[in-house]
């Protein structure tokens, strides 16, 4: 196990626009003492009800979904992307329906005050959920949102969480 050291939102000195769309980021929760796992590369850092807040978007047809509604908590986890490239593109493609993903890949599943993440991170969020919202097409200023991202209805849920813990190696 790797060995963290926590610190506040204020030193969190990264740009989430390369982060999160770039490096990509593991949402990790637990449900029924099975963990699971999933690449994402849509979400962002803010304030908000004067917490510092993370948020992420999960499709519905994802299994890591389940896991996210069951948890109180979840995790964003991540890794270098040069290093982990592979990984996280198998973890974003493959369903933790269908076999242990996490095994495959040999990253590793740690916990921080009981909520699990993927231990070769090099930054991890701990977030307590706060708020969940489906995206419903007739909430798009845009139509053309729905038209290029959506055309097989498969919509995004919207995840908010309150940052609890900030790890860094």
């Amino acid at each position: 196990m790797n060995t963290f050291q926590t610190i506040t939102a204020k030193e969190f000195d990264y740009n989430p626009f390369q982060l999160i769309g770039d490096e990509w980021m593991l949402i990790t929760a637990e449900k029924d003492g099975k963990v699971n796992t999933m690449t994402a590369s849509w979400g962002g850092l803010g304030i908000l009800w004067n917490r510092s807040v993370a948020y992420a978007v999960i499709r519905k047809s994802r299994f890591t979904k389940e896991f996210v509604d069951g948890a109180d908590h979840f995790s964003l986890s991540f890794l270098d992307h040069k290093t982990y490239a592979k990984e996280l593109g198998y973890l974003g493609s493959v369903s933790g329906k269908d076999e242990d993903k996490i095994k495959k890949t040999g990253v590793t599943v740690n916990h921080e005050d009981g909520v699990p993440f993927i231990d070769e991170a090099s930054k991890v969020l701990i977030c307590e959920k706060l708020f969940v919202a489906d995206m419903k097409p007739e909430n798009f200023v845009l139509p053309e949102i729905d038209s290029k991202f959506y055309a097989d209805k498969d919509y995004h849920y919207l995840y908010i969480g309150g940052i609890t813990k900030i790890l860094s190696r």
